[in-house]
């Protein structure tokens, strides 16, 4: 039986990218057919853009449609079947340091699906910060990452209605650096909490990631400064943590819909 390293797969891999909490690949199958029996090296989320996929669990045949998101347990040893060509599926491998540290917040389950859920959202969320990646991509990444594991440990658990004392403290050091790059493991530090139980919490009680909310203080904060003409558009995105202008464009325009010199204008 072979075990499959993380970003091998059967299929055609494309899209491979890797952070230090999980390595994402894009596996894509231009034929139906039976995988023979297989294990892989890491706990793996699988999002089913395209096509048909099943399990064969014993004389019984399981078959999942797009928009699934299916978790498997590193080493959960299993059987399926590509049931259509040009079938497409996204992958989110999880590094063993990560799951060792989510085993401390209790117990991983081994398998799960999910179809139109919240875990699907995130995938296709997860998905197009990989494909379409600019520079916040990799804060953006870790923090969907993080609440999708989030999802996954939460099943069959009680969540507090209100907020605990620890989510203002980072919400305000956030609202007061803004722009650093400060990792989300950094901030779950200063919380004395997990950063998976940090990303979840947040995107319960804020409705965002915490990647969200610093380009939204980002952009406001350049709202501000954009009201001085003498200020170069340039130093407008240095000095809110923007990696360039260019970046800076492109978020500034996402969120408010147009770019910061056609607002700078509309102020004159």
């Amino acid at each position: 039986m072979k075990k499959l390293g993380a970003g091998e797969h059967y299929g055609a891999v494309f899209h491979k990218r890797q952070t230090e909490t999980a390595v994402f690949s894009e596996s894509v199958y231009n034929r139906s057919m039976v995988l023979p029996e297989h294990s892989h090296e890491l706990g793996f989320f699988t999002l089913i853009l395209d096509g048909y996929y099943s399990e064969i669990l014993g004389s019984k045949t399981v078959v999942y449609s797009p928009q699934t998101v299916l978790w498997r347990a590193a080493e959960l040893t299993h059987k399926d079947r590509i049931e259509a060509a040009s079938s497409r599926f996204f992958f989110a491998e999880i590094h063993a340091s990560v799951s060792d540290k989510l085993r401390e917040c209790g117990r991983v389950p081994d398998h799960v699906a999910e179809r139109n859920g919240e875990m699907t959202r995130l995938s296709l969320r997860l998905r197009r910060e990989i494909v379409h990646s600019d520079v916040s991509s990799p804060l953006i990444t870790e923090g969907i990452t993080l609440e999708l594991l989030g999802n996954l440990m939460r099943s069959g658990t009680v969540v507090d209605s209100r907020p605990p004392k620890w989510l203002a403290r980072v919400i305000d050091r956030l609202n007061a650096e803004f722009a650093e790059n400060i990792s989300s493991e950094e901030l779950a530090a200063d919380a004395g909490v997990h950063p998976v139980h940090l990303a979840s919490v947040f995107r319960k009680f804020r409705n965002e990631t915490i990647g969200d909310h610093v380009q939204k203080k980002r952009v406001e904060r350049a709202s501000e400064l954009l009201h001085d003409t003498e200020v170069p558009l340039c130093e407008v995105a240095y000095t809110c943590g923007f990696a360039d202008q260019s970046h800076f464009t492109r978020v500034f325009k996402r969120r408010v819909g147009i770019t910061p010199g056609a607002y700078r204008n509309s102020l004159i």
